[in-house]
């Protein structure tokens, strides 16, 4: 069963930092591209970044230079570690992977002092 369970999410202050770890399921993620997505009440979930199968990230301006997309292949799991973290950045995060639209549970992430 192809599977996305994500986890590390919580309570950080502004500036400090968090990992995220999306462990797949069910199939490699290194032969696919794969993506982070994130959503606040009432407003559209937005990418926040993206790897593709070859290695190459891609991120948007909101987040550049502070988050980055990786791939640990042994342990077929898909990381966004978040660094000088703003209140903005509160939002539930969602593991994807765009080929098939596999989503996973999301996790809270909530930036407060």
């Amino acid at each position: 069963q192809v599977q996305l369970v994500e986890s590390g999410g919580g309570l950080v202050q502004p500036g400090g930092s968090l990992r995220l770890s999306c462990e797949a399921s069910g199939f490699t993620v290194s032969g696919y591209a794969m993506a982070w997505h994130r959503q606040t009440p009432g407003k559209e979930r937005e990418l926040v970044a993206l790897i593709a199968s070859g290695g190459h990230s891609n991120y948007p301006d909101s987040v550049r230079g502070r988050f980055t997309i990786s791939i640990d292949n042994a342990k077929n799991t898909v990381y966004l570690q978040m660094a000088n973290l703003k209140p903005d950045d509160t939002a539930v995060y969602y593991c994807n992977r765009p080929t098939g639209a596999i989503w996973g549970q999301g996790t809270q992430v909530t930036v407060s002092s």
